[in-house]
């Protein structure tokens, strides 16, 4: 079966000339060459094109190059496809190369999304464990939780605060319990404790930890006919907290492209 690529290939080669995005498009109409699914099939020709042209990169673009840019707007068959070859760190790149640099500007990104985690995390590992308390208060009611309490600590009777969530027409109530580990695993003792003490009187329970969870630990949380046990550990909170934003800002910066051919392409 005939692909778009294929079909604009094929006007193109019989046509013998370049072709802007829309001569490309009314060739394969004309023979007949794609049955088109889109609102609007033109562009998803265009879009093509760009997407496989050497020298025309973004972010979405294919590494893969059937075309090349012939004059402003107007586009023809490469002699053999080529794939575009990134960059390693730290080599010069022209500055025309945006998916170079775009490669790059990710890998940073990924580089800086990871080491905020792990700095948010760290940080919570240090605050007061009554202080972490009031912190899982603040992100389930950023989560939607209403009615949200921490318990007095010396009658918490192995539950450090419950709230409500709604779910359809009703609202949930739900215990929560925090254990503000820097290395410790929690345990699957701890998680039937916990269980316990909701038993009877919560729908649904909550533990957090800043740690991790034994493997026991998440066989258990959910158990037929048993308080079912929802269990975040500190990966978890810090993904929560991003989710919500809460406690966390976003920092924005405009990211562009070269596309001068698209408003150069005649309708």
């Amino acid at each position: 079966m005939m692909t778009i690529i294929d079909a604009i290939k094929q006007v193109m080669l019989e046509k013998g000339e370049p072709l802007t995005a829309q001569e490309a498009y009314d060739g394969i109409m004309e023979a007949g060459l794609y049955d088109f699914h889109a609102e609007y099939p033109n562009r998803v020709v265009a879009g093509q094109i760009r997407r496989h042209c050497k020298g025309i990169d973004f972010p979405t673009a294919s590494e893969t190059k059937h075309f090349e840019l012939c004059g402003s707007n107007k586009y023809f068959v490469l002699p053999q496809t080529v794939k575009s070859r990134l960059p390693k760190y730290g080599e010069i790149v022209a500055p025309q190369a945006q998916k170079s640099l775009l490669h790059e500007l990710k890998r940073l990104h990924s580089k800086y999304d990871f080491e905020v985690r792990h700095a948010i995390l760290s940080n919570i590992c240090k605050i007061d464990p009554k202080i972490f308390e009031v912190f899982a208060k603040k992100l389930l009611e950023a989560y939607g939780f209403v009615d949200v309490c921490v318990t007095r600590h010396s009658k918490d009777g192995g539950i450090d605060g419950y709230g409500k969530l709604k779910v359809g027409l009703a609202h949930l109530n739900v215990a929560f319990q925090c254990k503000r580990y820097s290395q410790k695993a929690v345990s699957r003792v701890e998680i039937d404790t916990f269980r316990g003490a909701a038993q009877g009187q919560y729908e649904q329970g909550i533990f957090f930890t800043t740690s991790r969870f034994a493997a026991g630990a998440e066989l258990i949380s959910f158990r037929a006919g048993a308080v079912p046990i929802v269990l975040i550990d500190g990966p978890a909170i810090v993904e929560l907290m991003i989710e919500k934003q809460f406690g966390v800002q976003i920092e924005s910066m405009p990211v562009y492209s070269y596309a001068l051919d698209v408003d150069l392409t005649e309708e």
